[in-house]
């Protein structure tokens, strides 16, 4: 019998990785493709009809919406069918209420260094500002549930996933990232530097969650980077314009400087800071967790 004792019982048999990640995705995609539909048919009941709700902030909310609910629906029997709890997919606050902060502080560290950097280069110009409140309060909600969707999905299953296997935990890292930058492979003005910055993105978000285990931080990282990026500095995001932005963007001319149609994630500027950032998450990680082999345990 394959089956492990531990504390005088028996590890229950799991799911091989190559088994249970492919079912989920099909699961996914089926529960998208119904709560997809169910939130059409509410847009279309709204003034206007979907053709006029979809393009704006409420219309892409309640998308987003079903897209959480579909990765929630998804992962609780998954769960279930692999016998590990519900916790095992990071969202519990509790001694991780910090990651919040330190995943909007990141954030904003990353956009003084990069929209500065540019402005300075002169890659990017500020050609005008707008304010409107309701309109940016909606692209939070929106980018929040962004956030929500992706990290759950990539990084709380996927990655946690594989963090029960005997992989290499870089391994893991690696995989789940790959597999973030290929779910937007048919983003607009996709490309090759692009495509590396979705892979570094998704090393990026994924590092803390190796020693933390905990969605905190990336989710707070993955929000808040959107946010500042799109509906306040006018880049473009991930190569989509989901809202109006509070600055006005002209770049002189489009390059790997400034991530032309893109966004600043298709930049090298953003590549170099993201590699940064993420080196100095891992050493942090590296160091608390020598720090807890080294310190004596109780009896």
């Amino acid at each position: 019998m394959e089956a492990d004792n531990m504390a005088g019982g028996k590890e229950p048999r799991r799911l091989p990785v190559w088994a249970c990640i492919p079912l989920f995705i099909v699961i996914l995609f089926i529960l998208l493709g119904f709560y997809g539909t169910l939130a059409r048919g509410c847009l279309s009941l709204m003034p206007g009809g979907v053709e006029a709700c979809q393009p704006g902030v409420m219309g892409y909310i309640i998308l987003e919406a079903s897209m959480l609910l579909a990765v929630f629906t998804a992962a609780l029997p998954m769960l279930r069918l692999e016998r590990r709890p519900f916790s095992d997919l990071g969202l519990s606050l509790r001694g991780h209420v910090k990651g919040l902060w330190y995943g909007f502080l990141m954030a904003i560290l990353l956009y003084l260094s990069g929209f500065g950097i540019s402005l300075v280069l002169g890659e990017i110009e500020v050609t005008g500002f707008q304010f409107e409140p309701l309109e940016l309060l909606g692209s939070w909600v929106f980018f929040l549930l962004v956030a929500l969707f992706e990290e759950i999905l990539m990084r709380g299953y996927i990655l946690g996933r594989l963090l029960h296997t005997t992989m290499n935990k870089f391994a893991a890292l690696f995989v789940s990232a790959a597999l973030f930058a290929f779910m937007h492979i048919f983003n607009p003005e996709i490309a090759f530097l692009p495509m590396l910055n979705l892979f570094l993105a998704g090393v990026l978000l994924g590092a803390s969650y190796l020693y933390t285990h905990n969605l905190c931080f990336p989710i707070s990282l993955h929000l808040f980077w959107n946010w500042i990026q799109g509906p306040i500095l006018g880049y473009q995001v991930s190569g989509n314009n989901f809202t109006t932005s509070v600055l006005t963007l002209r770049m002189p001319e489009e390059n790997v400087l400034n991530g032309g149609a893109f966004g600043f994630e298709g930049s090298l500027i953003c590549t170099i800071l993201m590699i940064v950032c993420t080196i100095l998450i891992v050493w942090w990680g590296e160091k608390q967790e020598a720090i807890s082999l080294a310190a004596p345990r109780s009896c």
